[in-house]
């Protein structure tokens, strides 16, 4: 299930599909295979304190956090073929590249989860009253 990732000092979304990277597979796994990482969607890694683009076919921004979920490092639009660390993260966010930048990330900032709103329902016409 995606969340949502908000940014605490700016209170702006980040990025509206969140997935969790848990498991040692699924951590192993990161975004490998994909084509392209959307511009809203997301993977948090915990726990994790390095990152590589190995095998990847387009950049991403990483952003290290700590036990308090505060970035503590953040890297711009790491290319293909490169590692990234910081010992002093607990997790980290791959977001596009480029969201970083346009939502304002700095170090410091306390980003967090929220659960994804629910789609809308198309058809239920919110205008008029529902009997229950």
């Amino acid at each position: 299930m995606a969340h949502t990732l908000m940014n605490d000092r700016t209170r702006r979304v980040v990025a509206l599909a969140v997935d969790l990277a848990t498991s040692r597979t699924e951590r192993r796994r990161g975004l490998l295979g994909r084509d392209t990482l959307g511009a809203n969607e997301g993977l948090l890694l915990t726990p994790c304190i390095a990152v590589h683009t190995a095998f990847m076919r387009f950049p991403i921004d990483v952003i290290f956090i700590d036990r308090d979920a505060r970035a503590v490092r953040v890297v711009r639009e790491l290319r293909p073929w490169r590692m990234t660390a910081s010992l002093r993260a607990h997790a980290v966010i791959e977001l596009a590249a480029g969201t970083a930048a346009a939502t304002d990330i700095q170090v410091g900032d306390m980003l967090y989860l929220a659960p994804s709103p629910p789609p809308l329902r198309r058809d239920v016409d919110l205008t008029e009253p529902q009997s229950c």
